[in-house]
């Protein structure tokens, strides 16, 4: 057997001995509610779906019913940083997405299932994609962490933050139909046909203006729900950077949250 052969195998061997032991359980002092009245949503993509805005004194206090998927495959308290993909992680659009639906219906639980990495072009979003910078199988892992999650609850939504590092000259062109892959991969082996898939608009910042690859990459976002049902997407109008022209700060992301808050509920109303 050659080198590279041996390395499959025990590639192979591995993940048929880890994917089916996370099992979805619950941190100390967290009671989960009826399946039908845990929602699930997943939070896929790259850094400005992991969140990178400074953690402060209200992105720490848990809401009783908003809970995050931890590392460990325990459902806890939604605090950030809900991710884990890089050390520069913090606050995200997750929290206060959870927080919004929550308030809208009592009866309900929300929780997040973070997927995100950092940095991850949508090439490594497909099975057996390998991400580097995260040493992360981003498709693969996703798909073990939300079937042992639907254990639990139901999934409501997908929600998709990622482009960036696709919009370049070599790879904006057959970003429309990898995204489109993508999203009937997602509904056909989480056996969710119609489940909503809610895309968020990249940066919008004049310091760094966009490429035509960018726009590219952009125009494909924003024309998705008119090419697939039951999809909606979120702008990033009036948003700001944390300082780098690239991650939103913590306000623009609460306030993003809130944006996919309002699609989801717009798309579960039609």
């Amino acid at each position: 057997m050659s080198r590279a052969s041996t390395s499959i195998f025990l590639a192979v061997v591995f993940l048929l001995h880890t994917v089916p032991s996370l099992v979805a359980g619950e941190a100390p002092g967290v009671q989960l509610p009826a399946k039908e009245n845990f929602h699930l949503f997943v939070l896929a993509g790259q850094s400005n779906m992991a969140g990178r805005g400074k953690v402060e004194d209200e992105d720490k206090r848990p809401h009783p019913r908003v809970l995050t998927l931890n590392q460990q495959g325990r459902w806890a308290p939604a605090v950030d940083p809900l991710h884990w993909d890089k050390a520069s992680v913090g606050v995200g659009l997750g929290r206060s997405f959870g927080i919004a639906l929550a308030k809208v219906d009592p009866e309900i639980t929300i929780g997040l299932i973070p997927c995100a990495a950092g940095g991850s072009p949508i090439s490594t979003w497909e099975p057996g994609g390998y991400h580097g910078q995260t040493k992360s199988h981003p498709y693969d892992d996703m798909l073990v962490r939300v079937k042992a999650a639907m254990k639990r609850g139901t999934l409501r939504a997908i929600l998709w933050h990622q482009g960036e590092s696709d919009s370049n000259d070599a790879l904006a062109n057959v970003y429309e139909t990898k995204l489109h892959s993508l999203i009937g991969r997602m509904r056909s082996e989480l056996d969710a046909d119609d489940v909503p898939f809610i895309v968020g608009q990249m940066g919008q910042f004049p310091q760094r203006p966009w490429s035509d690859a960018k726009k590219q990459v952009d125009r494909v976002h924003r024309e998705l729900p008119g090419k697939l049902s039951r999809c909606a997407f979120v702008d990033s109008n009036g948003l700001t950077h944390r300082g780098d022209h690239i991650h939103f700060d913590s306000a623009s992301y609460r306030q993003l949250g809130r944006r996919y808050a309002k699609a989801y509920l717009t798309l579960s109303s039609q």
